[in-house]
């Protein structure tokens, strides 16, 4: 088969149901292009659409995988076509198990998180026949539900079951965004949209250029996909919590783990544990610190939620199309290099866009206050969100062992360490700090602090909202969030702002509201792992996904979770790990 790209047609040339596409226009653009007849194109498949709204006139561009009706001449045209950067041939996607597990293998590995890294190690493994154990500290996702809208609706927060921790990790509650900008030359993240559509997932995922689900939508597909596991003969625990690592030297010999449901502690013997923590499990992080597991604190990114009316972001993306319906909620990306004062050198960004959706409530803690973002499938609120956050740099983190023993309960070992190193957990400092001190700012009833972008460039606390009503529930309160964030971050903020609305007008009109805060943009740490996935210094122990530095959103997570579950097949079955992509590395969300 051959695969051509750029094949470029006119909104208007395009069918209104989003799921089909204009067959004979593409034939007709695809046989000018290899300089055929288009009677002899036997098959045409959509591989990608996406829009390009750069011009005055909008275009759909496609990428279509297609066949000949006489399958000798693929060869021909590919060699008349040598070097031209849109024809090439389709490329291999499948996905093929490493090994099969022997019947009545003894060895069990266990999944540590049932997020989209733990669900897809956990799928994998299953499928090689390796049976693995899952470890939930969370509840299953429609009880994790009630307790999420508990916060929401109530104030009241289960730490062990919420936003960040249960059944399908924090992706269940997001956008469901399901692209990344990993390098995927397996192409890895086929396998994981596939299984997304075979659980019940829209097919229009497997083409669309920015695909999603919504939060509705992928609690079925959770459900759907620990009922594989479970058929193909895994098993999934919730509410049980691994609070230790029993190692022999330095291998892993067992997990402690302790039910919640029950309050009892039980020993589980494995050589073989995936670790799929999440961004947020960070007693588990300084657990891993204390029993010497290799780790390091990396850059992540602070900052709030902003929202605007969902039409000003369509005018300014789509143009006269704004309200077509194949184009949808638009969504951006935004970058801004700050260069002056306090702000010089940070990098201000958008980060998990969210069309026509919502701001929600985070946290996994008491007595701290988090942001994040949420659409449902339409993408139909009124609203749109994204967070706007600065990058920080271990630089950044603090180093006084009295914030360590506040935010900690202990110092760790942080006033050993030399002036130029960062302790590990030095990022989780930081982050507790900021979600502590926006829980004091927002009332210390898990309501947000926010504020009217004018008033924040004024600098100057807000006391009324205009024509933006924020979406955060259980409520905001209005405050100056120069007061919530450190005068770096902000400074970096403000110029950033008439920045973006250079490239999005509209964007620093008066009446936005920031909602702060959003500290949980990525892992503060990275868990170190070597070419064969497992940890460093600690034999047995595989650190995979977002929470061990390795990935950042559904899609990358997905993907990572694939190669770690392969490494463990092959290392229980003795098989080498697949070559390229070995170590993985973090996208963006």
């Amino acid at each position: 088969m051959l695969r051509l790209s750029e094949l470029r047609l006119p909104l208007a040339a395009l069918p209104l149901e989003p799921e089909q596409h204009p067959d004979a226009a593409l034939r007709a653009l695809a046989a000018q292009a290899l300089g055929i007849a288009p009677e002899a194109i036997a098959t045409l498949q959509v591989h990608k659409r996406s829009f390009d709204a750069r011009k005055a006139e909008l275009l759909a561009v496609y990428i279509v995988d297609l066949a000949l009706a006489d399958a000798a001449h693929e060869d021909a045209l590919l060699a008349r076509h040598a070097g031209h950067p849109h024809i090439h041939p389709t490329p291999d996607m499948a996905w093929r198990p490493v090994g099969q597990a022997p019947a009545g293998l003894a060895e069990r590995p266990v999944v540590v998180g049932f997020g989209p890294c733990g669900i897809f190690a956990a799928l994998v493994l299953a499928q090689m026949g390796l049976r693995p154990i899952v470890l939930e500290r969370g509840k299953a996702v429609r009880e994790r539900t009630q307790d999420t809208w508990g916060l929401w609706r109530k104030r009241e927060l289960n730490p062990e079951s919420n936003v960040q921790f249960g059944e399908g990790g924090a992706g269940t509650f997001s956008d469901g965004k399901l692209y990344s900008q990993i390098k995927d030359p397996r192409h890895l993240g086929r396998k994981v949209l596939q299984e997304f559509v075979a659980a019940g997932a829209p097919p229009e995922i497997l083409y669309a250029a920015h695909p999603h689900i919504g939060t509705f939508r992928l609690v079925k597909m959770v459900q759907q996909l620990r009922a594989q596991i479970i058929a193909l003969g895994g098993e999934v625990r919730f509410e049980q919590r691994v609070s230790d690592v029993v190692l022999q030297g330095r291998q892993l010999r067992a997990l402690r783990v302790h039910d919640l449901s029950t309050g009892q502690d039980y020993e589980l013997a494995t050589n073989h544990a995936v670790i799929a923590l999440g961004h947020s499990a960070r007693d588990s992080f300084a657990m891993l610190h204390t029993r010497g597991v290799a780790m390091q604190a990396k850059p992540f990114s602070i900052g709030v939620r902003i929202e605007h009316p969902q039409g000003v972001i369509d005018r300014a993306r789509w143009g006269k199309d704004a309200g077509h319906p194949l184009l949808g909620a638009a969504d951006y990306k935004l970058v801004h290099h700050a260069t002056s004062g306090l702000a010089s050198g940070r990098t201000v960004y958008s980060f998990c866009m969210c069309p026509g959706g919502t701001v929600v409530a985070a946290t996994s803690e008491p007595g701290r206050v988090v942001t994040n973002g949420m659409s449902q499938y339409s993408r139909a609120e009124r609203n749109a969100n994204a967070g706007m956050v600065v990058g920080v740099e271990p630089a950044d983190y603090p180093r006084d062992p009295a914030a360590f023993e506040a935010m900690l309960g202990a110092t760790h070992g942080v006033e050993t360490l030399a002036a130029h190193q960062t302790h590990p957990l030095a990022g989780i400092v930081l982050q507790r700090q900021l979600e502590a001190r926006a829980f004091v700012l927002g009332g210390g009833n898990y309501n947000a602090p926010a504020q009217r972008v004018g008033d924040f460039l004024a600098r100057r606390a807000s006391t009324a909202l205009g024509e933006v009503q924020p979406s955060y529930q259980p409520g905001v309160t209005l405050i100056d969030l120069h007061e919530a964030l450190p005068a770096y971050a902000s400074a970096a903020m403000r110029e950033a702002l008439p920045a973006f609305a250079r490239k999005i007008r509209g964007y620093d009109m008066q009446d936005a509201v920031l909602t702060g805060v959003e500290t949980r943009t990525s892992a503060p740490l990275r868990i170190d792992r070597g070419d064969d996935f497992q940890s460093l210094n600690t034999a047995g122990l595989y650190p995979a996904g977002e929470g061990a530095g390795y990935a950042g959103g559904i899609l990358s997570a997905g993907v990572d979770g694939i190669k770690v579950g392969e490494a463990v097949a092959c290392a229980i079955l003795g098989l080498p790990i697949p070559s390229s992509g070995a170590r993985g590395s973090g996208g963006a969300a």
